[in-house]
């Protein structure tokens, strides 16, 4: 077998897999606390359902011989369990056929769950999850050196996200080429955090510089990856730099930490001793014995698989009519990514309210549901969510946007309200009812806006919202037609 290896990288695989790992954690930890009141038994849209009509083919899933939601709570904190073993070390100094072992049941398990997942989990960070998490099963263990096939397919993975990106946006909006789509970003994006507001009000000329900076990182930087050293390293120093600006300007999940993680391939050992003194105790001497025959067919393959799978990824990018976010395997092994081509103009929010008041009326009062993310009270300074994932209020940012990404899970989430469900108030940051179901539910539409420093400063306000029209009205129990689909 040819020399295969990278005795050069093991800073980048400690980073990628203990990074990895944490990303795990956090993804099964949101799995046990949300996807039984999503998509569980009694959830808004049931993953019995897609099993009922999906093959284990088209959506791989330990769930096709039997769901529950005891079930999933045990696959969830499994998938902890394991993950935080990885992110101590345990696995990796294992023989190599157990670490391997780890790394498979952690991708095993969360396929599983986003595959019966719905719209809850159609988020482009979950097919990058499950690629990463499908190249670390081959990283290999403390004993042998880093393989240098895999370490190129991460970078593969960051340049398909980075690139993917960039052709999305220069194809998409026409504010992307005029340099003005980051006039309205970090106000309307998806969910904003504590500096969104700092970030809007940056002179416009920052804002072009933005820009600028992006396509930059995203059309010609990933470039940069497949270059010698130090050439590399300063690619992958770059990217990650812009990764980290987008983690301080909003709520992005744990798409721009796995970015991050991806681009972390590009750097060379020898190139991080020689900036950081530290370093060269960590990584020199470092003896690796040699890598199994096995081991190295099996690097082998798995190159081979990823060469063939990225036909379409790359099919997709060059064609004109490019997709966001999709998966051409049921295995999310090699998928395409990319994400606002589209910008918009203004926010517009769903407020849910509820009353228990027997007969509404004109004058009636009504209290408003907070969410854990999404703006609401316009005095609530946005906050800090990433990289935990509020799957729920991401989908009700994009109702306003298009009302077919709500439709019958929405409706079924108003009834739960209604009737005072535990497990979907634990979705919500305050129920004005205390658990004690209202009589009634309505939505309205709101538009939203950054305040400015004049409103800011006379109102302490971070948000100013005017309401639009009357988006579900008042409705009660009674209302909703008992069947099995409610």
């Amino acid at each position: 077998m040819p020399d295969l290896t990278a005795p050069d990288y093991t800073i980048a695989r400690f980073v990628i897999e203990r990074g990895l790992a944490l990303v795990y954690v956090i993804a099964f930890v949101v799995a046990a606390r949300q996807f039984p009141a999503l998509c569980g038994d009694r959830g808004l849209q049931p993953a019995s359902r897609i099993l009922a009509r999906a093959r284990f083919l088209d959506a791989p899933s330990i769930f096709h011989w039997g769901y529950s939601d005891r079930r999933l709570a045990i696959a969830s904190w499994s998938g902890v369990a394991i993950a935080l073993l990885l992110l101590v070390g345990l696995p990796q100094v294992v023989p190599l056929p157990v670490t391997m072992l780890a790394w498979f049941g952690l991708w095993c398990l969360y396929q599983s769950i986003v595959n019966i997942g719905g719209t809850f989990y159609g988020f482009g960070w979950e097919s990058l999850l499950l690629e990463a998490g499908f190249l670390a099963i081959f990283l290999g263990n403390a004993e042998v050196a880093p393989p240098w096939l895999i370490i190129l397919a991460f970078r593969w993975l960051a340049f398909r996200v980075e690139f993917g990106a960039g052709l999305i946006k220069l194809r998409g909006d026409r504010c992307w080429r005029d340099l003005t789509c980051m006039d309205f970003h970090h106000e309307t994006q998806p969910m904003p955090n504590p500096l969104s507001w700092w970030f809007h009000h940056l002179p416009r000329q920052l804002h072009r510089l933005e820009i600028l900076g992006n396509f930059v990182a995203q059309l010609i930087l990933p470039f940069g990856l497949f270059l010698p050293q130090p050439i590399a390293t300063i690619a992958a120093a770059l990217m990650i730099g812009t990764q980290l600006y987008l983690v301080v300007s909003g709520n992005y999940a744990w798409l721009n930490w796995l970015t991050i993680l991806a681009a972390v391939a590009g750097i060379g050992d020898p190139v991080v001793r020689d900036f950081v003194p530290f370093v060269p105790s960590l990584t020199e001497g470092a003896a690796f014995g040699p890598t199994p025959a096995w081991f190295t067919a099996l690097v082998l393959a798995v190159a081979a698989l990823v060469i063939v799978l990225s036909w379409w990824p790359v099919r997709n990018m060059a064609s004109p009519r490019q997709a966001m976010n999709a998966s051409f395997n049921p295995f999310h092994i090699v998928n395409t990514y990319g994400a606002f081509g589209t910008v918009g103009r203004q926010r517009y929010e769903l407020i849910v309210e509820g009353t228990d008041v027997a007969e509404p009326a004109a004058d009636t009062t009504w209290r408003e549901y907070e969410f854990k993310g999404k703006p609401g009270d316009p005095g609530r300074l946005p906050p800090q969510v990433a990289p935990y994932h509020l799957r729920l209020d991401w989908l009700l940012w994009f109702i306003p946007l298009s009302p077919s990404y709500g439709g019958e899970w929405f409706l079924r989430f108003l009834l739960r309200l209604l009737e005072g469900d535990p497990a979907t108030l634990r979705l919500v940051r305050r129920d004005p009812f205390a658990g004690g179901p209202p009589l009634f539910i309505r939505v309205r539409l709101f538009h939203y806006r950054f305040s400015t420093f004049g409103e800011r400063r006379a109102t302490g306000d971070w948000w100013v919202r005017t309401f639009t029209s009357e988006y579900i009205p008042a409705v009660g129990l009674h209302d909703f037609v008992r069947r099995d689909a409610v």
